[in-house]
């Protein structure tokens, strides 16, 4: 149930997720943006959503995809993200673990859908009009990842990170996918690691 392909992920996706998170989300927070001339079909997420990143010097840094989980910002590298949705109509499949909410159409391929709360452990909650649906991929391995919220997508320097997850005041629930956490400005944002997620033993044996 998970999707797989050949294709390979072009920077023009990296890029495009300057048009996916969701523009009532980002005014909420009082932020002024932007429309797109092109409009996203169906359940994608609209354009133009993405809030400014107010800072008095340029930052250089990899892309990340911050979004939360509980009280905790999780950062993704954006390398890894084909895309982020709001939920759509999520069919059940029978006799899969109970973290899977179960397979979704994502644009034209089946692909699996993973309460990400669930999956580490955590209290499962309603979805609510925040809720995001993450498409993540690693090589030819897409799974889908459902979140509390997603805010925004930042450039996190290499000397903001510390890579070691024993010292980095990562929780006990997300130990073993952290790659490290990252301090910018005033946040803390823990780093997921895409591969050892998809990858690791309890996602491969269930979906």
């Amino acid at each position: 149930m998970v999707q797989r392909d050949t294709g390979r992920l072009s920077q023009s996706t990296v890029n495009g997720l300057q048009r996916q998170i969701d523009i009532a989300t980002v005014r909420s927070q009082g932020v002024n943006l932007q429309n797109s001339a092109r409009p996203l079909p169906g359940n994608v997420i609209s354009p133009g959503e993405l809030p400014s990143i107010q800072a008095e010097a340029v930052v250089v840094g990899e892309q990340y995809l911050v979004f939360s989980l509980l009280d905790c910002e999780i950062a993704l590298k954006a390398e890894h993200i084909d895309g982020v949705e709001r939920l759509a109509d999520v069919t059940p499949v029978p006799n899969v673990a109970p973290w899977i909410s179960g397979v979704i159409n994502l644009r034209g391929s089946i692909a699996s859908v993973v309460d990400l709360r669930a999956f580490l452990g955590m209290e499962r909650l309603p979805f609510h009009p925040r809720t995001r649906l993450l498409s993540v991929r690693v090589n030819e391995m897409v799974i889908c990842l459902v979140v509390d919220s997603v805010s925004e997508m930042i450039p996190i320097p290499s000397a903001a990170i510390n890579g070691n997850v024993r010292q980095s005041n990562v929780p006990q629930w997300l130990a073993s996918y952290a790659s490290g956490s990252a301090i910018v400005g005033t946040r803390y944002m823990i780093l997921l690691d895409a591969a050892r997620l998809l990858f690791s033993d309890k996602m491969q044996h269930y979906t």
